[in-house]
């Protein structure tokens, strides 16, 4: 095939997936409403899974934030007069992708995969494979750990009493949105190494060296993604941070034996 039919093929691709986001948007109108106060709207509730459980746990682990019905109330607003409607649309759109994913990611191996060797085939459905896993479970622990417990913060924090936290739908969609793609593009960092394991750039050996460092850089990132500054909301998100570095350093390779250097000795003239 030539550079324009690769070109055309490719336009035909993105046509399908468009058709597909689409016509899943349209379920995604119907959807909204019915899981708009259930699941999305859900972190922002005292019923919360995560809430509970957390609550439950405090009864055994004496350090553990105050995570009961009566220490948190959420008030919602709306400021603005189109900010509901184009929510609507957001949030069915962005469910629309959510549900196109394993589409999108079958339509780019379709486009893709004719260019590959035989061998290389094993290895990018495993990439495609692994990195859609990871993505989700990625944005679950988003939904379910990193934004209830900033939410639950920031929503509970006091400057001064005689001020009283009201948020803004826009700005809890905001944040919903950002913190679950975030940890979502996150959860990608093993198939990142992986790549670059591949293309020989780093091995096994570099996680064994680094791995302390590893631990103080999960802290880190874990402090600054979780400003609440407990000890139990940092180790929770410290976890998952850490197990991503474990994760990478079983999937990429080993490091490729040392040759043997051959010693050539001259010659002894008789």
């Amino acid at each position: 095939m030539s550079f324009w039919d690769h070109l055309e093929e490719f336009r035909w691709t993105l046509i399908r997936i468009i058709i597909a986001v689409f016509v899943l948007a349209i379920a995604g109108f119907i959807l909204v409403p019915k899981i708009f106060d259930s699941i999305i709207l859900a972190p922002s509730s005292s019923d919360f899974v995560t809430y509970r459980f957390l609550e439950n746990a405090s009864q055994f682990i004496p350090f553990l934030p105050d995570f009961s019905a009566d220490a948190f109330n959420v008030e919602m607003l709306n400021i603005n007069m189109t900010t509901q409607f184009m929510t609507y649309i957001s949030t069915s759109l962005a469910l629309a992708v959510l549900l196109a994913i394993p589409y999108i990611l079958y339509e780019l191996w379709r486009f893709i995969s004719p260019a590959l060797y035989e061998n290389e085939t094993k290895g990018v459905k495993m990439a495609f494979g692994f990195g859609g896993v990871m993505f989700v479970i990625g944005c679950l622990v988003g939904y379910f750990m990193v934004f209830p417990l900033i939410f639950r913060f920031l929503i509970t924090f006091e400057l001064s009493e005689t001020i009283k936290n009201t948020i803004s739908l826009d700005s809890y969609m905001n944040n919903f949105y950002t913190l679950i793609l975030i940890m979502g593009v996150v959860f990608e960092l093993p198939l990142v190494f992986w790549l670059l394991s591949n293309l020989g750039l780093i091995y096994r050996s570099f996680f064994k060296s680094y791995r302390r460092h590893a631990v103080v850089g999960s802290m880190v990132l874990a402090a600054i993604i979780t400003p609440s500054g407990d000890p139990f909301s940092l180790i929770v998100v410290t976890i998952p941070l850490y197990m991503l570095w474990e994760i990478s350093a079983f999937v990429v390779k080993k490091d490729p034996p040392e040759e043997e250097e051959e010693t050539n000795l001259p010659a002894v003239a008789d």
